[in-house]
């Protein structure tokens, strides 16, 4: 058997209604015990106690096993939620949609997540009620629920790792995933716990997209960078960790990065680096600005012919100019009440 062969598809289970099997079978019970009491007074009376001895055997036996067998048969599912039945270790198919269903009683159904959830949550309630002597709300009771798998879209937040970016960069950052399950026979078969599996897989794939871009933009600007393009390498980190899991029958919706930052141990650094390229940013805007408006001052001095000025005082006034129009401080003014020359 080779390996495709090992990989089981979805299949629907069409169970009949629940309902009037649970009705069917509490009349039933309610007639055998009338059966009973019947064929007890049958047998005192004397009377056909043949019949009476048969139909107490008969109400008896259906009291021990077979209603008990219909009870079992009986599943209830709310809404978003689905059964992978299996008999005797075969796989028969499973049941979706709200309602009561009457299925075979010897089925059983297969859940690995949620037996992993209850001895997680059983091992922290012993670890805690050792240290506290008290035990706290189980992180795996939302997963205790029977062996029912939750098709509802849930929310993955693991948690924050360090990774070197393409500069080599150590970042810390974070992930949230939104997932749900598409392929019930697939996330119970093909792997050992569909929610661990795809808790690593997408450790893993964070790790190989932030490898692959810097941290923030380099000085030309043309590249994607983890800071200023988080949109689009949430789509691209997204379209990974769907190949991952593709096998696990998960289907993922969105990923979205909520943490990022630098290491503390290279933090202040980078920080004196952003604001040195803050201020330089900024006085290049300042520069800029100052010799529009000196240009400006000279042109309308010349277009009005308010005074003439050789290359000597032009010189002069756009060394002065510069310096109150680019100066950190407030300029002090000195009165010329004389000649200029």
């Amino acid at each position: 058997m080779n390996k495709d062969e090992m990989i089981y598809e979805e299949k629907l289970l069409r169970a009949p209604n629940g309902l009037a099997i649970l009705t069917l079978n509490i009349l039933l019970m309610i007639a055998a015990v009338g059966g009973i009491v019947w064929g007890a007074s049958l047998i005192d009376g004397g009377e056909a106690a043949g019949l009476g001895a048969a139909l107490l055997a008969v109400c008896i036996f259906y009291w021990c096993l077979p209603c008990w067998l219909l009870f079992a048969g009986i599943k209830v599912l709310k809404p978003n939620e689905a059964l992978v039945l299996t008999l005797f270790g075969k796989y028969v198919g499973t049941l979706k949609g709200a309602g009561i269903f009457f299925v075979n009683p010897f089925c059983s159904a297969v859940n690995p997540a949620a037996e992993a959830a209850k001895a997680d949550a059983a091992e922290e309630a012993a670890n805690a009620v050792a240290r506290t002597g008290k035990a706290p709300a189980s992180a795996g009771a939302a997963y205790a629920r029977g062996k029912r798998l939750s098709l509802k879209t849930m929310t993955l937040n693991n948690d924050k790792q360090k990774i070197n970016d393409l500069l080599g960069n150590p970042i810390i950052i974070g992930i949230a995933v939104i997932w749900h399950i598409e392929d019930t026979a697939k996330a119970v078969f093909a792997v050992d716990n569909y929610r661990e599996f795809l808790s690593i897989q997408c450790d893993a794939a964070l790790r190989n997209t932030v490898r692959l871009y810097p941290y923030d933009v380099s000085e030309s600007g043309d590249e994607k960078s983890l800071r200023g393009s988080a949109q689009e390498i949430a789509g691209v980190l997204a379209e990974e960790i769907q190949q991952r899991v593709d096998c696990a029958g998960l289907k993922i919706e969105e990923a979205r990065i909520t943490t990022l930052a630098y290491a503390p141990e290279i933090a202040a650094a980078m920080l004196q680096r952003q604001q040195a390229s803050a201020v330089i940013d900024a006085r290049k805007m300042i520069v800029e600005g100052a010799v529009g408006m000196v240009e400006m001052a000279l042109a309308q001095l010349s277009e009005n012919q308010v005074c003439e000025l050789d290359d000597e005082r032009r010189a002069q006034m756009v060394s002065n100019l510069m310096v109150v129009l680019c100066g950190n401080k407030e300029a002090q003014p000195i009165v010329n009440s004389g000649s200029i020359y």
